[in-house]
């Protein structure tokens, strides 16, 4: 489970709730356990200990008994043997006998005899009290714990009150005011039992630490069950379909927090589904009427193209007339000449090289208006690419001359500042049309008098050429100098709006570029550059 875990939420197991949540349940239950078992330690080593101070006040008081009768007959040493056999008994550290001035009558340990204590040292302080000795101290005030030997030892000491058979006896002086003459101490070892309590504490801490353990292990696997695995299921599921994946279900097992939880994904799986599919035939619908609507656009452009190409043509009319009128003017001349010339006659030498001087001039003519039709022909037709190599230079002077009528007539002059620009790879057609666009637009916008000034210049470092057609006119107004690519957009009266963007697209399709300058009131500058051909290197003029 914790594989499980760590796959899921992707985090290490220490980290995990579950291993915080059953950390903190082995916690209290240690602690818990832990209070208990200390109670009861101390509990039992309370009750122990007050068996062994019980047990010894008996015990003392045997000893006592048991001698009382040798010691009024002053058999001392009859007590004595009998205490110190006593003394030899396991677990019984020593055996004495005091007197009432504390000094050591008889002791297991033969060093000790003669020897007095401190009455106010903790063995004498259970039977004395500022210095006088209490009548009847209580079984635990003439107990006492101390440690010798590397263990601990209970010392129990019993009073020898003076009796009347005592002090009456012909072997004691003792008044009958004093009630104390002694006291037997004995010292038991709590060996045994210190480590019969030890041993119980280590295997009641051991049970202890096994009920965490297994309370831990029943708190863990109850609430991986409850708790984590669905929580692991739950993440696992949204991670899905965060991927986009929502065809999963989480399985309700519970009617909790954790059911409703899992029955509220459940809901909100379906309903994204849902608005999916209905985003899905909603996207459908519009790819269909965007591609319905680009189609129609597509042949409005194309329709708008052919009648933007043909207004051109219109407006190239009457140059393209005056063009054709004059070869034709003298090809009708010179044919009515000859006509006249052969009416007469045979021809003569003279008259036949006259005739043939005219026919030539009738056939460098009509070559003349061949090269019209030709290049009228090529702009008005609509075709692919047809990549050549060429100067552009070449192209714009074509259209200059194409358009020259038309200049003329509105008196405008053309200022060249033309050099040799190399070679791109180009079709010389459309860039001839987009040359004559500009020139005619530039026409358009400059007033009578007005000057258009055409620029080439060859950049060595891009291998890149840039033709420029100035003019002289009204200027773009700002607002609108962003738009004059647009397809549609025209400030003319009759304009279609797609001469420029005619213009912008064949520049694009040749892979160059165009930049407009403008200012109202002081002209506009055109300007298109293209890239250079490999191996086209610029021919100075």
């Amino acid at each position: 489970m914790l594989r499980l875990e760590e796959a899921v939420f992707g985090i290490p197991f220490h980290r995990h709730l579950g291993f915080k949540l059953t950390g903190a349940a082995a916690a209290v239950s240690l602690a818990t356990i832990s209070v208990f078992a200390l109670l009861s330690i101390r509990s039992q080593r309370e009750h122990a200990i007050g068996e062994v101070i019980r047990g010894a006040a008996l015990f003392s008081n045997t000893i006592a008994s048991s001698t009382r009768d040798l010691m009024l007959e002053d058999q001392r040493h009859d007590a004595y043997r009998i205490m110190e056999a006593i003394g030899r008994l396991e677990g019984i550290e020593k055996v004495r006998v005091l007197n009432k001035e504390g000094r050591i009558m008889f002791s297991t340990n033969a060093r000790d005899i003669g020897a007095s204590v401190d009455k106010d040292a903790e063995a004498c302080t259970a039977c004395h009290a500022a210095g006088q000795p209490i009548v009847a101290p209580t079984t635990s005030a003439r107990s006492r714990m101390f440690r010798a030997n590397g263990h601990r030892v209970l010392g129990m000491v019993t009073p020898i009150y003076n009796e009347p058979a005592c002090s009456t006896a012909a072997c004691h002086a003792h008044p009958p005011e004093k009630n104390v003459l002694g006291v037997v101490d004995i010292g038991i070892s709590l060996k045994e039992i210190d480590e019969s309590l030890r041993t119980q504490t280590l295997r009641m801490a051991g049970g202890a630490l096994g009920a965490v353990i297994v309370l831990a292990a029943l708190v863990s696997a109850a609430a991986r069950r409850i708790v984590f695995r669905p929580v692991a299921e739950l993440v696992e599921a949204t991670r899905r379909v965060g991927h986009g994946d929502l065809s999963s279900t989480l399985a309700v097992r519970s009617s909790d927090e954790l059911g409703l939880l899992a029955n509220s994904f459940n809901e909100m799986n379906e309903s994204l589904a849902r608005t999916r599919r209905d985003l899905e035939h909603l996207t459908g619908d519009l790819e269909r009427q965007v591609e319905d609507r680009t189609a129609a656009l597509k042949s409005a452009h194309e329709v708008l193209a052919r009648s933007e190409k043909l207004a051109s043509l219109g407006q190239l009319s009457a140059s393209i007339a005056h063009e054709i009128n004059n070869p034709l003017a003298g090809i009708l001349t010179f044919a009515k000449l000859m006509t006249r010339m052969l009416e007469t006659g045979p021809p003569d030498d003279a008259t036949r090289e006259k005739c043939l001087k005219n026919l030539s001039l009738i056939q460098r003519e009509s070559e003349r208006c061949t090269v019209i039709v030709r290049n009228l022909l090529d702009f008005a037709r609509v075709r692919p690419l047809e990549l050549k190599m060429f100067d552009p230079v070449r192209a714009l002077e074509e259209a200059l001359s194409l358009a020259a009528h038309k200049m003329q007539i509105q008196g405008v002059t053309v200022v060249k500042k033309l050099e040799g620009a190399g070679q791109v790879n180009a079709d010389f057609g459309q860039l001839r049309q987009a040359f004559m666009n500009i020139l005619l637009n530039a026409c358009d916008a400059t007033p009578a008098g007005g000057t258009l000034t055409l620029t080439s210049h060859f950049f060595s470092g891009s291998r890149e050429v840039e033709i420029s057609v100035a003019d002289t006119g009204s200027g773009i107004p700002p607002e609108h100098l962003s738009r004059i690519f647009d397809p549609f957009f025209t400030t003319k009266e009759r304009g279609t709006g797609l001469g420029l963007s005619v213009v912008y697209g064949i520049v694009e399709k040749h892979g160059g570029s165009m930049r407009v300058t403008s200012r109202v009131g002081e002209g506009t500058t055109m300007t298109i550059r293209l890239p250079l051909a490999e191996g086209g290197a610029a021919a100075a003029t």
